[in-house]
């Protein structure tokens, strides 16, 4: 289970960084637009365009990481009171629900990246082509999906008593 554990952590933070790079062109792609447009009254065409579609996949790569750091917002004032069988099952439910959730909306997007592609749609003003952006969604959200799979896995064993981080003694 560490080793496990290790992959995941180390695919979550790929997807991380590719995120973080994401964001930062974001950020160099506005500040170069500026000045060209200031300086040289001729901005970067489709600037608007690039930066909804790296926002978007820098916001969807990012997903694994946090999900793997427990960085999503979690409810659990409440479920502190319960015992810790109940709360076992709910985290089964949970992880297994979301993991549901997010297999769906990936394979969702997959098809329609594919329509995308088969229609030739791309962006009004850059004419960038649609779909590739679609499919690097979807597998920031396939890394979610894994996560999420290891985190059903732990939950579903701590449910049963078998603890992966400790070993029990008698």
């Amino acid at each position: 289970m560490k080793q496990l554990s290790g992959i995941i952590k180390g695919v979550s933070s790929i997807l991380d960084k590719l995120a973080g790079l994401c964001i930062f062109s974001v950020m160099l792609l506005i500040v170069v637009n500026i000045v060209l447009r200031a300086v040289f009254h001729h901005p970067i065409l489709g600037t608007y365009e690039l930066v909804g579609f790296l926002t978007a996949m820098g916001v969807a790569l990012a997903l694994a990481h946090c999900a793997f750091q427990d960085g999503h917002i979690a409810v659990s004032f409440i479920m502190e009171y319960f015992p810790q069988r109940i709360q076992s099952i709910a985290n089964v439910f949970v992880n297994a629900a979301s993991l549901i959730l997010w297999i769906a909306a990936a394979w969702s997007l997959g098809k329609f990246a594919q329509a995308m592609k088969i229609k030739g749609l791309v962006s009004p003003s850059a004419e960038i082509p649609v779909y590739p952006f679609i499919y690097l969604i979807a597998f920031g959200m396939l890394g979610l999906c894994l996560v999420l799979l290891f985190k059903s896995l732990v939950s579903f064993k701590e449910l049963f008593g078998i603890n992966p981080a400790k070993k029990v003694t008698r």
